[in-house]
């Protein structure tokens, strides 16, 4: 079965270019300017989608958890859920978002942390849906966002592979519009336990669907890599300033940081081909400059039989190819030659078996 998703406005596949997500997350620090000018450097930098997240603070966590102190850098509130809150945009901002992306003609969706965030989130019809990989093991959650019907997108970081085979087998039969996407919850993610090769590990197990890859990792080469081994969709986290305030932005790209990664994954689909050994246009000229042809090492005269002795291997290759010389060797020149002169098969006797000069 061909590997096939459909993502708003594109068409996931073993063939197309890479999916990219610039997971906006909170980097926008609550504000909604600054989210659209991320939207609108992001689309400058030519990816597919921009990505939020959206919780319901006060239902996700335990009122401990809600009320723990939490004064750092990088807090925008005194507790954990005043900090959380701070970052949470609502319903309308999320429409007055949806908007601007439709005008940047990019997709827009939010990773769903909780079915009251999820149930928000698709009363604005989002195309598909992000689920984080601490709600690998929510089940109650996978079948929730499955029955939208709408495309999934779930990440792995911190899960067994049984994990991911439960997860598997709890949202196909509900929804098969799935991508599976190989990621470490490192922030940021070491590059010795980014285990890419998972990646094909998945695409042998999970055959039906398109693998993809969410990197925490710094810089743009294992995003790559990733589509090498076989991911179709990226999810990169994305800042207009690493240094800003906020725990993310240090391992996000800066816009000239995903520009870059979206101009090599391309190259990287060109580059890679269709398996099939060919000779291009662009390769006969310097062939010909560096290449090789049969030429005479000597003045030859006519009627004489070749021997190794007669027969040099000199640039230009605009002549008769080196691969040739089984089949002048022992012939007879009708001609004669002056040295560096080139061989041509029309010039000379066909080689008679029993008097064939060994070399």
């Amino acid at each position: 079965m061909a590997r096939e998703l459909k993502l708003g406005r594109h068409t996931v596949t073993d063939y197309s270019p890479a999916y990219v997500i610039a997971e906006v997350g909170h980097n926008h620090q609550g504000k909604l300017e600054t989210a659209k000018e991320m939207f609108k450097q992001a689309q400058a930098c030519g990816v597919n989608a921009v990505k939020l997240q959206k919780r319901d603070n006060r239902g996700l966590f335990t009122q401990a958890a809600f009320d723990r102190p939490y004064e750092n850098e990088n807090s925008f509130g005194a507790t954990y859920g005043e900090h959380r809150e701070a970052l949470e945009f609502e319903r309308d901002q999320y429409i007055e978002l949806q908007q601007y992306a439709a005008e940047l003609e990019l997709d827009f969706f939010a990773t769903a942390f909780d079915v009251l965030s999820a149930d928000m989130l698709e009363t604005l019809n989002m195309p598909a849906y992000k689920v984080a990989s601490a709600d690998l093991r929510n089940l109650p959650l996978l079948r929730h966002i499955a029955a939208f019907g709408k495309p999934m997108i779930v990440s792995t970081g911190g899960g067994t592979i049984e994990d991911v085979q439960r997860a598997y087998d709890t949202i196909m039969p509900i929804n098969s519009q799935l991508c599976i996407m190989q990621c470490t919850c490192g922030y940021p993610a070491e590059f010795d336990e980014l285990n890419l090769r998972v990646i094909e590990s998945y695409r042998r197990r999970f055959s039906d669907i398109v693998v993809g890859y969410s990197g925490h990792d710094n810089g743009i080469a294992m995003p790559l890599v990733s589509y090498v081994l076989g991911a179709r969709v990226i999810e990169k986290h994305f800042t207009l300033n690493r240094a800003m305030k906020g725990t993310d932005h240090v391992f996000s790209l800066e816009p000239v940081g995903m520009r870059k990664m979206t101009r090599d994954l391309e190259r990287t689909r060109l580059s890679l081909g269709d398996g099939r050994k060919q000779v291009f246009a662009s390769e006969f000229a310097p062939v010909v400059k560096m290449g090789k042809k049969l030429v005479a090492a000597r003045d030859i005269a006519a009627g004489h039989r070749l021997t190794a002795e007669d027969i040099a291997v000199k640039s230009p290759g605009d002549g008769l190819a080196p691969a040739e010389i089984d089949r002048i060797l022992g012939s007879v020149s009708r001609m004669a030659l002056s040295k560096d002169e080139d061989f041509l098969l029309d010039q000379l006797d066909e080689v008679d078996e029993s008097s064939r000069v060994e070399h």
